[in-house]
């Protein structure tokens, strides 16, 4: 199955926070942009901060696996060793998590390493691994 970089919009309340967000912390190159939006390489996805601060804000919650999960979020599966990587570095750069690094579905099927944390304008991401990609859609 080949992959395709998908494209996401997303709001934000400021384009500088959002610069230095996914820019300096998360390491994503920075594509064209203007007044109103920045495109940023996300793992060779597009995604866009589009200036909103009336749009910005926290997503409501649903539960899964005992964690009171964002609703409204994005991100990236990663492999094991590059998202053990990126939550050692967003732990010393004293990014507050929504929900901790941690092995959610031990045992079962889609067993995964997650993350969730926000953006400065309330954007929630998910950061997530598999010791086994194949098992990314099992059910």
């Amino acid at each position: 199955m080949a992959v395709h970089p998908f494209h996401l919009a997303f709001p934000v309340h400021d384009l500088a926070a959002a610069r230095a967000f996914y820019g300096d912390l998360l390491g994503c190159p920075e594509g064209r942009s203007s007044d109103e939006w920045v495109d940023f390489d996300l793992y060779g996805h597009q995604v866009v901060a589009h200036l909103a601060p009336d749009e910005a804000r926290q997503a409501a919650t649903n539960a899964v696996d005992g964690d009171q999960v964002p609703v409204r979020h994005f991100g990236v599966v990663l492999p094991m060793d590059d998202w053990h990587a990126l939550a050692d570095r967003l732990k010393a750069a004293g990014v507050s998590f929504v929900i901790e690094p941690h092995v959610r579905f031990k045992g079962q099927v889609g067993e995964q390493a997650t993350m969730f944390f926000l953006d400065p304008s309330g954007n929630a991401l998910e950061f997530k691994a598999f010791r086994d990609i194949a098992s990314l859609f099992a059910k």
